[in-house]
């Protein structure tokens, strides 16, 4: 296994995890992670055509959701580090000549030479130090078209105090220090320091989960 980039960060997926990620999400979830995505993907309003970049895309299962929209015009490249999500990735969508994958890292500046209609970020970006988020937020920025969308869907803004206790819990035991520090941010503040406009938002799971949308302002 190769050593984590951040100690505390739990979006760094051991070996097993990642080989059975989508299995044990829904089995912790009691079946509700596969109804959550899928509502939250349709509530992107992906419009025929789009060329989506999908940073952190992990299995392939949000790209796989995104392309039931898509139409034959549209386009999604997924990036990711972990060569255990690629096979997987590749393994849904090898067929379709209208998804590719691409193994890079989201942390680090980098640059796919093309600019998007859409990027989404989903459950990626809480994992991280806040330094290392603006450095995501910028490289979505780079990669999108002027007006184009960035979506990121994670945890929502909350107070850990205000959660009833067996929530708190829960969510103590599974997520890392990051995430802690990722919820009692104000994201629509942060986005408008990135160049990001007219945030909207939808909520799911009790107010803990956030689909947050901002257009790209400028070129």
């Amino acid at each position: 296994m190769a050593e984590k980039l951040y100690k505390e960060s739990k979006v760094e997926l051991n070996p097993v995890i990642a080989r059975h990620y989508d299995r044990i999400m829904n089995f912790i979830s009691a079946g509700r992670y596969e109804r959550f995505i899928r509502k939250a993907i349709g509530d992107m309003q992906i419009n025929p055509g789009d060329h989506i970049l999908d940073m952190g895309c992990g299995t392939g299962k949000n790209a796989a959701l995104m392309a039931e929209y898509l139409g034959d015009t549209g386009r999604i490249t997924g990036v990711d580090l972990s060569p255990i999500m690629e096979k997987q990735f590749l393994k849904k969508h090898e067929p379709d000549d209208r998804i590719e994958f691409r193994r890079q890292r989201v942390d680090v500046p980098f640059d796919l030479d093309k600019k998007y209609d859409r990027v989404l970020i989903s459950f990626v970006i809480h994992g991280f130090p806040h330094e290392v988020r603006e450095a995501i937020l910028k490289n979505a920025h780079t990669h999108l078209k002027p007006g184009g969308k960035l979506t990121i869907l994670d945890f929502a803004e909350f107070n850990m105090a205000d959660m009833p206790w067996h929530h708190r819990t829960i969510f103590k035991t599974v997520e890392c220090v990051y995430a802690f520090d990722f919820i009692e941010r104000n994201w629509k503040a942060i986005l408008k320091e990135f160049n990001f406009t007219r945030p909207e938002e939808k909520h799911y799971f009790l107010n803990y989960a956030r689909l947050l949308t901002a257009i790209k302002n400028g070129n």
